[in-house]
C-alpha cells in the first residue's frame, strides 16, 4: 500500500534518490528538526529563476518592470499555496500538535513554503535541469493566465503613479483590524491619500491582500472624481 510520501513523490513527479531530503521538505518548524526552513529558502531563489527563465523566453519584447511583474504575480504566496493545494501538500505535512490544532495545513504561508522547500529537495537531488523539468509545468496554467507581456499592474502601484505623475504625497495605509481563527485571518486595512482628501478601506486574509483591496478602493473613487 503506498505511503503518504509515496503519493506526494508519485503527484509532484520526481522519484528522490534521497527520500530524506522529502521527508524534511515537508516538516515544519513546529515538528522539530530537522525541518524545512533551509530547504525554502533556497527553493524560493530556484523557484524564482525558473519563472524568470520562463518570462525571459516566452515574452521577449518584454521589459523588465513587465517581466519583474509577471514573476512576482506567479510566485506570489498564493499561487504557490495553490500549486501546493494541487499537490496535495497539506495534508501530508509534519506539523507540531499547536499548528495541527490550528488547522496549519490549509494556511498559505505554509503552503507556499512547502512547495519552495520540496523544490529545493528535487534541486538537490538531481540538479537544477531535473528539477526545471518537473516543477516548470506546476506554473504553466497560471504562465498560460497572464496578459501576454502586459501584465496589470497592482492597485497599489497604480495608485501610486497616479500620484507622482500629478506630484501629489504618496498614500498611506494603516491596519484598522485584524480579527479570525488563527488559520482564517481577517485584516481591515484603511488607504488615505492627502491629495485629494479620501481614503477607502478593504479585507483580505493577510495584510498584504488587504492593502491592495483597500488602494483598488481608493482606485474606483478616483475614477468616480474625474467623471463629469
Amino acid at each position: 500500500m503506498p505511503t503518504d510520501r509515496t503519493i506526494v513523490r508519485d503527484r509532484i513527479g520526481h522519484c528522490f534518490a534521497d527520500p530524506s531530503l522529502l521527508a524534511q521538505a515537508l516538516t515544519h518548524r513546529s515538528a522539530g528538526a530537522p525541518h524545512n526552513e533551509r530547504l525554502e529558502f533556497l527553493g524560493d531563489g530556484v523557484v524564482n529563476l525558473i519563472a524568470a527563465e520562463a518570462l525571459y523566453a516566452r515574452w521577449p519584447k518584454a521589459d523588465e518592470g513587465v517581466l519583474t511583474r509577471a514573476r512576482a504575480e506567479l510566485v506570489r504566496e498564493a499561487s504557490l499555496a495553490a500549486i501546493a493545494r494541487t499537490l496535495e501538500l497539506g495534508e501530508r505535512l509534519t506539523l507540531g500538535p499547536g499548528e495541527l490544532k490550528t488547522g496549519g495545513f490549509r494556511r498559505d504561508s505554509i503552503l507556499a513554503d512547502a512547495l519552495e522547500a520540496v523544490v529545493a529537495a528535487i534541486y538537490l537531488d538531481a540538479g537544477y535541469e531535473a528539477c526545471r523539468g518537473v516543477v516548470l509545468p506546476w506554473f504553466e496554467q497560471a504562465l498560460a493566465a497572464l496578459p501576454v507581456g502586459k501584465p496589470e499592474k497592482d492597485a497599489k502601484t497604480r495608485v501610486q503613479e497616479w500620484l507622482q505623475a500629478r506630484q501629489r504625497p504618496l498614500p498611506s495605509y494603516e491596519l484598522v483590524s485584524e480579527g479570525g481563527e488563527e488559520h482564517a485571518k481577517l485584516f481591515l486595512v484603511r488607504c488615505t491619500l492627502s491629495d485629494p482628501v479620501l481614503s477607502a478601506e478593504g479585507q483580505g486574509t493577510s495584510r498584504r491582500l488587504a492593502e491592495q483591496a483597500a488602494a483598488a478602493a481608493v482606485l474606483a473613487l478616483l475614477a468616480q472624481s474625474a467623471q463629469p
